[in-house]
Formats: structure tokens, C-alpha cells, sequence
């Protein structure tokens, strides 16, 4: 049975005056939880037993401005992206009441806001080692050049979007000059790349009513079924990818233990409840809305956090 389209009725967006509500709204502050990221290299760091790290206040503090950072490039990434969506955005049942889209945000204002706000961020990564700056003016320069070509081709959008959560990771790394896992990196690209197609997924039933000219570029080319199979492939790649990691020689050298094998249930249980909001609730627009109003995933994630505490304390 072929699914419904996603429909929302919503009024014509309107000129209104600006408040800093409105232009708050428009830095997308919810979205900022996907520079956590940036802390992993850290946490996993403080526990490395092959290079024991005492806890030191001054990385904890670069890499809480490094995430600070990423937060303030990513507010500015999305300005930029609202004004080049602009048209499209207008036409959507969704983003059409972004502050911007429905003109409550002036394009000159928000221009002038993102360009302060990533030239801020450029010359406050000066602070940070200079590798962390040049991995800011890469992710600044991935994220412009999505926006303005890569989001047109079909499938590298995606890869592109799955690339930027592992350069925001390497960035958390090199901050503060510590080594950082290829297996946490993949993991960290493949769970990306999920959770684009599952958005990719969930926005071509919603505009599944539009107009080709006022959708999103490059989302015609995308097939659901192409999409139902990669999204099955790339889950199921990444809990192996995740299995693989924990239980590797150089994470067991590392951590001292195999136990974290034991948290693989808790990323298979993220993975399928996911797929449920998806394909049953017809959720997965906004992933960092899931993680922060979804119960289930929220209980998921804070056991996962404490099991991966509790094993490595058993290990010291």
C-alpha cells in the first residue's frame, strides 16, 4: 500500500516586524545538540588508559568553546541556507513558518547576522590550536558549498551532511591534541548518514503534493524504495561498525576491557526505535526534536551514557 503524503495546513507567510524572538528562532538553537559531538573526543580521551590524561579545567574549557564555536558557525550555516531556501521554504507545508520564510526576519538582517556570526566564530578559533581553525574554515567552506551546489545532487548531499558531524568531531580532537578512533569516526558518519536518509525520507512524503520547481533541488531524483534499501543497509552497517568498535584490540587495549560489547543492545535499540518513529509515526524530520522530546530514546540514551560510565570506573 503506498503511503500518504504528509500535508499540513498552514496560513500564507507574512511581513511582519522583527523581534529578537523571531531572529533567535531563526539560529535554530535545537539544533545546537548535534555539536555535543565535539565533546566525544574528551570524554573518551579522559579514560584512555594507554595515555593516561589527568583531568586539566583548561581542555575541559577549550572544549566547551570549541562546541560553543561549532554552534555559533552552525547558527550562521543556517541563515545562509534559510536565504538561499527561501523560495522553496515559502512553498513548504513545514518550513514555511521559519521566521525568515514567513518574513518576520528581513533577508538584508539575516544576511548581516550571518555574516557577523561566522566571521565571529572564524577569529574566535584564533584562541584554539591552529589546527581547530583550519577544521572550523573547512566545515564553514563543506557547509557553503552544500548549500549553494552539493544539496542539487541526489546522494551527495547526504554524505556531505554525514561528513560534517565527523569534522565536527575531529575538531573536538584536535582542540585539545588528543587521538580520536577511526572506528569512533565511522560510527559517527554511518549514524549521520542514517538519520539524513531518514529526514530525506520523511521530506519527500511531505512535498510529495508540491510542485517540482517548489521542492527541494536534487530531491526528485530520489526514489523512496532506493531509499527504504539504503536506509536498511546503512543501519545495519552502523550497529556492525559500533559491534566492531568495542570490541577491537586497540579499544580493549585502550579501555583496559571488552565490556563495552555490553552497550551494543543500547545502539541496536536507538537504531530500531528510530525506524519505528519513522516509518510508523512518520517522524524523523527533525532528529534532534526526537532526541529531546522522545521518552523512549531519551531513557535509551542516558542508560547507554551511565553503562559506558559504569564500565570504564570498573576498569580503573
Amino acid at each position: 500500500m503506498a503511503e500518504r503524503s504528509i500535508t499540513l495546513d498552514t496560513p500564507d507567510p507574512l511581513p511582519g516586524r522583527m523581534g529578537a524572538k523571531d531572529l533567535l528562532l531563526s539560529l535554530r538553537p535545537s539544533q545546537w545538540t548535534k555539536n555535543a559531538i565535539v565533546l566525544a573526543a574528551l570524554f573518551f580521551a579522559f579514560w584512555d588508559l594507554r595515555h593516561p590524561r589527568a583531568f586539566d579545567w583548561r581542555d575541559l574549557a577549550d572544549v566547551l568553546l570549541a562546541a560553543a564555536l561549532f554552534c555559533v558557525v552552525s547558527s550562521g550555516v543556517y541563515l545562509v541556507n534559510d536565504i538561499a531556501d527561501i523560495r522553496t521554504d515559502r512553498a513548504h507545508p513545514i518550513r514555511r513558518r521559519r521566521p525568515i520564510a514567513a518574513g518576520r526576519v528581513p533577508v538584508p538582517a539575516a544576511a548581516v547576522t550571518a555574516l557577523a556570526l561566522l566571521a565571529g566564530a572564524g577569529f574566535a578559533s584564533g584562541l584554539l590550536p591552529p589546527e581547530f581553525r583550519l577544521a572550523v574554515a573547512g566545515y564553514i567552506g563543506l557547509q557553503l558549498a552544500y548549500t549553494f551546489a552539493f544539496k542539487r545532487l541526489a546522494f551527495v548531499d547526504i554524505i556531505v551532511i554525514a561528513v560534517g558531524f565527523v569534522l565536527r568531531a575531529i575538531a573536538g580532537a584536535l582542540a585539545i591534541h588528543v587521538y580520536l578512533s577511526p572506528w569512533l569516526l565511522l560510527c559517527a558518519f554511518l549514524l549521520a548518514l542514517f538519520l539524513a536518509l531518514c529526514k530525506r525520507r520523511h521530506e519527500k512524503a511531505v512535498v510529495a503534493d508540491l510542485e517540482p520547481e517548489d521542492r527541494r533541488p536534487g530531491l526528485e531524483s530520489y526514489d523512496r524504495q532506493v531509499m527504504d534499501i539504503m536506509i536498511a543497509v546503512v543501519s545495519g552497517a552502523t550497529v556492525v561498525a559500533y559491534a566492531m568498535y568495542t570490541l577491537s584490540p586497540e579499544t580493549v587495549a585502550k579501555f583496559n576491557t571488552a565490556a563495552l560489547g555490553f552497550t551494543i543492545p543500547f545502539v541496536v535499540f536507538g537504531i530500531f526505535r528510530y525506524l519505528d518513529l519513522v516509518y510508523r509515526h512518520r517522524k524523523g524530520s527533525r532528529p534532534e526534536q526526537i532526541l529531546l522530546t522522545d521518552l523512549p530514546t531519551m531513557l535509551n540514551v542516558v542508560f547507554y551514557a551511565v553503562s559506558v560510565v559504569v564500565i570504564f570506573l570498573l576498569t580503573r
